[in-house]
């Protein structure tokens, strides 16, 4: 099987937010199908949607798969689990959310995933990391603050 070129998304806001980063990236590696993961800059961002939180931790990520569209969520879903994220309002505070932004040039509409993710390019927060890796040809918005806090390892 061919290896697609995916985007994602990841972002924490409780505990140690660099470390959540840290671990949910290291996670997906050791899957053993995501290969040559490359990582933008770390940013500090403003919550969205959900004033009444601590400020996120952002990053974007590129790299490879061998797996479908429906396997990688069920593995970001159980790395969610792991780090011990819980669902309690919506945009609200959470230790790790990873969301599949692009999975090649596929098009997935299920009630579980969508795929260009539906709302990234009204997100600052995910077009500023993502501009690093890939080229973005939108108009990214200003109604949050992102500030960069400088390279970001795994």
């Amino acid at each position: 099987m061919d290896k697609e070129l995916c985007f994602m998304s990841l972002g924490s806001n409780l505990g140690d937010r660099e470390d959540n980063l840290k671990k949910a990236v290291n996670l997906l590696k050791d899957c053993g199908r995501v290969f040559d993961i490359k990582c933008s800059s770390l940013y500090e961002t403003e919550p969205v949607g959900y004033d009444d939180q601590g400020y996120f931790y952002n990053i974007c990520i590129s790299f490879t798969t061998d797996l479908e569209p429906m396997e990688l969520l069920d593995i970001t879903q159980s790395i969610e689990k792991e780090l011990r994220r819980v669902k309690t309002i919506r945009n609200g505070p959470r230790t790790i959310d990873l969301d599949i932004l692009l999975f090649g040039d596929r098009k997935v509409r299920t009630q579980r995933l969508i795929i260009p993710h539906e709302r990234m390019y009204e997100r600052a927060f995910v077009l500023i990391p993502l501009s690093e890796l890939k080229e973005v040809d939108v108009k990214i918005p200003e109604d949050k603050s992102v500030r960069k806090i400088g390279k970001f390892t795994f």
